[in-house]
């Protein structure tokens, strides 16, 4: 394989991106061979036509109309306000106030003024996935980082999280790529 760009920075680690376009970036060392970083993307060749295969399955996802995002949007108010008001006594911890938006990148998000953001995206998949990231961000009002007691505070009040987030690292790429 010899179609892919190579960015060199001072990082220690080498890694593959796959582009929107199908095209793949390599992000190398400074220093390291041309041979190696050859070398590293012909072993992982098939995991390169795998991700292309997945991304091009994407495009053939039906899209949401404005108005059907819009309502998500707004059902996702009640939902979220909703779910928050189950786990946050669990917890024994009060959130400021919730938002709802349609994102890409981010399923929630849990400010230091302790106000709440879900994706809308999140009502499209099972409710237990949905669970799983107001717990998770309720969790960020006690333990703002993602240590080993916040993992365990997380798993004492949704102990289903890991297979949940599975689930959302597996089927999260569809969700958003319902996105207009």
């Amino acid at each position: 394989m010899s179609d892919y760009e190579i960015i060199r920075s001072a990082r220690r680690s080498i890694a593959l991106n796959i582009n929107p376009d199908g095209t793949v970036t390599v992000r190398a060392p400074l220093f390291m061979p041309e041979f190696l970083i050859k070398r590293f993307v012909e072993n992982h060749k098939n995991w390169i036509e795998k991700q292309r295969e997945k991304r091009k399955a994407l495009e053939n996802v039906q899209k949401l109309t404005a108005r059907e995002l819009k309502a998500l949007k707004e059902r996702g108010k009640s939902v979220f306000r909703d779910r928050a008001e189950h786990f946050s006594p669990l917890l024994g911890v009060k959130y400021n106030a919730i938002t709802v938006r349609s994102q890409k990148t981010r399923w929630g998000s849990c400010s230091g003024k302790g106000n709440l953001s879900f994706n809308c995206l999140l009502l499209l998949a099972p409710p237990e996935v949905l669970d799983s990231v107001v717990a998770h961000e309720l969790c960020h009002l006690l333990e703002p980082n993602h240590s080993e007691r916040f993992y365990a505070l997380l798993l004492r009040v949704f102990p289903d999280y890991r297979r949940c987030r599975s689930w959302l690292n597996k089927n999260g790429p569809e969700l958003t790529a319902r996105l207009p």
